[in-house]
């Protein structure tokens, strides 16, 4: 074999399969949240300030609750108490004794029918009492879920892990409602982390959901990482000619700096 097809096949067998050309990204949190009251209540207690990691579920903020929570004591015991039900019990085996009673004398011709049938009346009074204590006590029942449930929203928790990027209300502080109502944290979801490419319109087509596509943060960081597919933009902007893609990867111990620079390294072929 002469001399420069031996080179030539040295060359093609150490070349790689395809050529990786890097496109500038931008890796970010996969989710920012901005906290708001649903209610007008003072601020009690802040339990996590500016840079505190936090676990979904947890307690971030706690608002005033001393009204509610003494009505709820009300309702509970209402919901429980014998008395009024005992009481409209005891009236209503009083009513039907005296009504048989005079159920029979008046068979026997002894009392007027009028007479039976007023102690009957009496007996369905005394049981529509007995249906009445018992309906206020399964309303005590539901205000007392309802207060709970208003207690709730009076406790911020975290919607997702991740970290307090922000803090803007400190307790004795009015958190308000409605439109222009400040906020009181700003959370980042951590995990996963999320990367945006935007990428021209001759590359479409070339990305599908499910593809790991190798990823590298931009200096003094130089994270090298891999992201998956998950969504890609099925329209192209007419403006710039250009669609976007974003990726995620896994970041459970916050490992993949956020917030930077970063290029993705994508096949040519």
């Amino acid at each position: 074999m002469p001399a420069a097809g031996l080179l030539l096949l040295l060359a093609l067998a150490g070349a790689p399969a395809w050529a990786v050309d890097p496109v500038q990204c931008l890796v970010e949190p996969a989710m920012r949240v901005t906290m708001r009251s649903s209610v007008p209540a003072q601020i009690v207690a802040m339990h996590v300030d500016r840079g505190t990691p936090v676990r979904k579920g947890q307690l971030l903020v706690t608002l005033d609750s001393s009204v509610e929570k003494a009505a709820l004591a009300t309702a509970k015991y209402r919901a429980v108490m014998q008395g009024q039900l005992r009481a409209a019990e005891s009236k209503f085996l009083n009513a039907q004794h005296k009504f048989r009673r005079r159920d029979e004398l008046q068979q026997q011709k002894f009392v007027s029918a009028q007479d039976r049938d007023d102690a009957e009346a009496e007996m369905l009074i005394a049981q529509a009492d007995v249906l009445e204590a018992k309906d206020n006590r399964e309303l005590s029942r539901l205000d007392a879920s309802r207060l709970e449930a208003e207690i709730g929203r009076r406790q911020l928790l975290s919607p997702f892990d991740g970290v307090v990027i922000e803090r803007l209300q400190q307790p004795g502080e009015l958190a308000q409602v409605g439109e222009g109502s400040g906020p009181i944290l700003k959370l980042a979801q951590t995990d996963p982390a999320r990367v945006e490419l935007v990428l021209p319109a001759a590359r479409s087509g070339r990305l599908k959901v499910g593809q790991v596509v190798q990823i590298r943060t931009e200096p003094p960081f130089n994270k090298t990482f891999q992201a998956v597919v998950r969504v890609v933009d099925p329209l192209i902007d007419a403006a710039s000619g250009t669609f976007g893609v974003r990726l995620e990867a896994a970041n459970p111990r916050q490992e993949i700096p956020l917030g930077v620079k970063c290029s993705a390294e994508l096949r040519t072929d």
